[in-house]
């Protein structure tokens, strides 16, 4: 079995392990694996990329980085923390708009029918900025909020010309961020709240970092459009 296969068990045994912890309130466990998670998933491209002899995109591996900074914050209470990790979330999101920009993502979404893909992403933003607005700023959160959820919005919009595992992965790390800030915001707190964005958080950086190392490096590295769409991993 090739070491990144066994590197990304190890991944999804953590993530379960995370999970379980949240849904049955083990504090300790979910200490000693949230940490885990995004180091996981950087080892696992750092080895995908040692066994087919190319460099891995640092890029990525700093996205992961600034995630694992936030993960981190984001264990610790108080607003100032959480403030603590937004920022490093946003340093995530920013590194994997430069990524995506970097691999044809601006031009690709000037041609249909992926055009579409950022005004719907607009538009949920503003939606949900909108509904959680009163919340927002009882909490004293509406500006970084906004502005962090634009950035959100760009690395989402862009993510979908990079193949359907990128894109579903971004469109999860979204739902995930949505999930929290509905809940900071007072206005929605569904059951199982926890799991589900970790759930959704862990599954959306598995599905970019997987999607982008299967792209690395092949012919279908290339931005999607109508004329390659259907080559798309």
């Amino acid at each position: 079995m090739p070491r990144s296969r066994t590197v990304l068990i190890a991944f999804l045994v953590v993530t379960a392990a995370n999970l379980l912890a949240n849904a049955t309130g083990g504090g300790l466990a979910f200490l000693l694996t949230k940490p885990l998670l995004m180091p996981l998933l950087a080892a696992y491209l750092w080895q995908v990329s040692a066994e087919r002899a190319t460099r891995p995109d640092r890029l990525l591996l700093a996205a992961l980085a600034f995630a694992t900074g936030g993960d981190v914050a984001l264990m610790i209470d108080g607003t100032g923390w959480f403030l603590a990790g937004m920022a490093c979330f946003l340093g995530t999101h920013l590194c994997y708009l430069a990524a995506f920009t970097r691999h044809g993502a601006a031009t690709a979404l000037r041609r249909a029918p992926l055009v579409a893909v950022p005004l719907g992403y607009a538009v949920l933003t503003v939606v949900a900025l909108t509904w959680m607005w009163a919340g927002l700023s009882d909490a004293g959160l509406a500006v970084p909020v906004a502005g962090y959820a634009l950035a959100l919005a760009a690395m989402a919009s862009t993510a979908a010309t990079q193949g359907w595992r990128v894109g579903l992965g971004a469109a999860l790390f979204l739902g995930s961020d949505l999930l929290i800030a509905a809940g900071v915001a007072e206005v929605a707190r569904p059951p199982g709240a926890p799991v589900l964005v970790m759930a959704t958080y862990a599954a959306g950086q598995a599905l970019i970092v997987t999607g982008r190392a299967a792209r690395t490096g092949t012919p279908t590295d290339a931005p999607v459009t109508p004329a390659t769409a259907p080559a798309t991993p």
